[in-house]
């Protein structure tokens, strides 16, 4: 990844119950024998609280017997309530809760831990709950007790992954056989490639337990960037830190052992000194030689199923244009080959992977490295790109809210231009990194995550149409790997099913209710995807077509009937999730939400310090414009009235504010500015500040 994207990298949308205890308990209860062995012990934590709401997570270890199908219980001793839940289905009697394992997640083996979070509500005090009980048997922290058979869920869930560690990969000279085994890859990204060190930029030391656990999840291949500036010492040798080396080979190893095929590279080293190439050729060659030699040194007898990758998103400075570019990065790439072949032993026919210049998919970057393949005439090369999208919906600024035709029609065409220029041509190609660029837990709500999920369905197809081997960049945003658990169950299940057949999606997923007032019928477009349409299920229970929904065509209307059931009380917020059902694939979900138009109020500020009172109540916002007096765009990125989601304004939901940022007001004019907020319920606020200098003001 380049300098400016390594730290981007999810709003998280919770399920929130909907249907009768009883019903969904018996539904999804684990089937056991009877007296199976039984323990658990719980983790209940609360990592934010604020007047009147907080947020908790709770991490459950089954101690027992693996299971298939799980439901915990607890009662809150301070009559706390759960407003909003996700990765598990939470209903409540009293104070009595009921959490039930979602669709995705009913397997804990043993010694496993499933983890699910929850918004709630709280008065007079929030005390932790401390007993629990799973599949009810007390948690207790020890195995201890048993469990009666009870019914078969109706849906199993997909069988995992299986590791084969001892498949041998395809022989030397098969590039697009070795290539398409690697099918689907995973990024250890911000890690090896962290400046200075791999805990550097905030994730864990790498563990061989990660990497079975990646490997678990169904990824034949792990790209390793590293990053090799900081871990070797001066011209001339640059002799590389044993002490580095010995750790870069460590991971490696462990990753072949887990059944991996392994891409290393050099990765921020292309921005940090190999860019200075075309002005200082002779000192970056000796470097960039030195170090591959000694690369190649210490991996010429490991297993063919290690693949060297020369640089990481070439780029140059001080070049008269592409051409000179082209032709620096050809030189760069021809050494490397050469170096690799030299040193011997598996080196000599070991798969070699080449980018093009800012591994860029553009025709003019295809061509260019084509020819460098044509100079080389090596049997044992592939091509690499990269893919973060069409730019706008990478990073939700210009209007880029949602994934619709211009997003799509970038993906086919990148596709398609990669697919005509190698690979049918015999050359192997290994998208190196994809996702969208400001797709970050710790930024929810960039992209929002029906939208993501429909371009992580047509990432998968489109790419496995067009044979193009994919690896995920994850720089910690997907697999929280400190609990080896996917931050959004939901957009694992998306990659999973995309790896081998299609999903159907629909025009959202969510369905916005008035918190007050006649609730009409709601329609949604499904994206059939060449699927049939199957049904609509909350929970355990099927809804009934031409009572609770109609099918014409494409277009999917829920009466107003079956909305005013599913929308319960009408609390602000996502008041129960259905599933829209296909032939194959993963279940759409949709969200029924309730809400009321939102508000704001006036506010003073300053440029470093400028919020504005927002009841957001219910609705969740999806970008901002801003424009001067005379229509024209203020602020940056002036060449669009929509500014930057998280860059330039960012919502905080539990403070009722939205931020805008310094980056922001450091590119406007004085003078008065008009921001229109659009929101996913379609309602739109305008709200008109003043800037004086670096004093702001501002009024509806």
């Amino acid at each position: 990844m380049s300098p400016q994207t390594i730290r981007r990298s999810r709003l998280r949308v919770g399920m929130v119950a909907g249907g009768v205890v009883a019903l969904l308990v018996s539904w999804m209860m684990v089937a056991v024998s009877a007296q199976a062995a039984a323990g658990c012990r719980v983790a209940y934590t609360v990592s934010a609280q604020w007047p009147g709401g907080f947020t908790a997570n709770v991490n459950v270890t089954n101690l027992g017997d693996p299971l298939n199908g799980w439901s915990l219980v607890w009662t809150f001793p301070s009559g706390q309530r759960v407003t909003q839940a996700w990765n598990a289905t939470v209903t409540s009697s009293g104070s009595q809760v009921t959490a039930v394992n979602a669709s995705y997640n009913p397997a804990v083996g043993t010694n496993a831990t499933v983890s699910f979070g929850f918004n709630g509500s709280w008065t007079g005090g929030n005390t932790n709950p401390t007993s629990f009980a799973l599949n009810g048997v007390a948690c207790t922290g020890s195995v201890g007790g048993t469990t009666s058979p009870t019914v078969s869920p109706s849906v199993s869930p997909s069988a995992s992954p299986t590791v084969s560690p001892s498949v041998s990969p395809p022989p030397p000279g098969n590039p697009m056989a070795t290539v398409a085994a690697m099918e689907p890859g995973w990024n250890l990204g911000n890690t090896l490639d962290a400046i200075p060190d791999e805990t550097a930029w905030g994730n864990p030391l790498t563990t061989q337990a990660l990497l079975r656990h990646v490997r678990s999840q169904g990824y034949n291949s792990i790209r390793l960037p590293i990053t090799w500036s900081n871990h070797h010492g001066p011209a001339p040798a640059y002799t590389i830190d044993a002490v580095w080396l010995g750790r870069v080979r460590q991971i490696v190893d462990w990753s072949l052992a887990e059944g991996f095929y392994v891409m290393i590279n050099l990765h921020h080293d292309s921005w940090q000194w190999i860019n200075t190439y075309p002005t200082d050729q002779a000192n970056v060659m000796n470097r960039y030689r030195a170090l591959w030699t000694q690369i190649t040194a210490a991996f010429r007898d490991h297993s063919p199923k290690l693949v060297f990758e020369s640089i990481n998103e070439p780029q140059f400075a001080g070049t008269s244009g592409d051409e000179q570019n082209y032709q620096v990065l050809r030189e760069l790439n021809a050494e490397f080959v050469r170096i690799v072949r030299a040193s011997g032993g598996n080196n000599a026919t070991r798969l070699l992977v080449l980018p093009t210049l800012h591994t860029n998919a553009d025709q003019g970057r295809l061509d260019a490295l084509t020819a460098e393949f044509n100079q080389l005439r090596d049997p044992n090369l592939a091509a690499t790109v990269h893919f973060y999208g069409y730019w706008p919906f990478s990073v939700n600024i210009a209007g880029g809210t949602r994934y619709d035709s211009t997003v799509e029609q970038d993906l086919i065409g990148t596709f398609d231009r990669v697919h005509d220029t190698f690979v049918a041509r015999g050359i192997p190609v290994v998208i190196g990194e994809w996702a969208l660029l400001n797709w970050d837990h710790n930024r929810p709500g960039v992209i929002e995550r029906g939208e993501f999920l429909k371009f992580l369905e047509a990432v998968g197809y489109h790419a496995r149409t067009r044979k193009l081997t994919t690896m995920v960049w994850d720089a910690g945003q997907f697999l929280n790997r400190n609990e080896l658990r996917w931050r959004d169950q939901g957009v694992y299940e998306m990659f999973k099913a995309s790896w081998t057949t299609r999903s159907g999606t629909a025009s959202s997923d969510q369905v916005y209710v008035p918190r007050t007032g006649a609730i009409t019928s709601k329609s949604l477009t499904l994206n059939l995807n060449g699927l049939t349409f199957q049904g609509l299920r909350q929970g355990s229970t099927n809804l009934v077509n031409g009572t609770d929904y109609t099918v014409l065509g494409s277009t999917l209307t829920l009466t107003a009937a079956a909305v005013t059931r599913l929308a319960g009380n009408r609390a602000y917020g996502v008041n129960s999730t259905i599933e829209a059902r296909f032939s194959q694939g993963v279940p759409w979900q949709i969200h029924i939400i309730s809400h009321d138009p939102p508000t704001q109020a006036a506010a003073t500020g300053t440029t470093s310090s400028f919020a504005i009172p927002t009841q957001f109540r219910g609705d969740q916002l999806a970008t901002m414009e801003a424009k001067y007096a005379d229509g024209t765009p203020a602020g940056p990125a002036n060449w669009t009235p929509f500014k930057e989601f998280w860059q330039h304004f960012q919502p905080d939901y539990n403070a009722n504010t939205i931020i805008l940022k310094p980056e922001f007001f450091a590119e406007v004019d004085d003078g008065a500015v008009t921001l229109t907020f659009h929101f996913w319920s379609g309602a739109q606020l305008t709200y008109r500040i003043t800037k004086s200098g670096t004093t702001v003001t501002g009024t509806t």
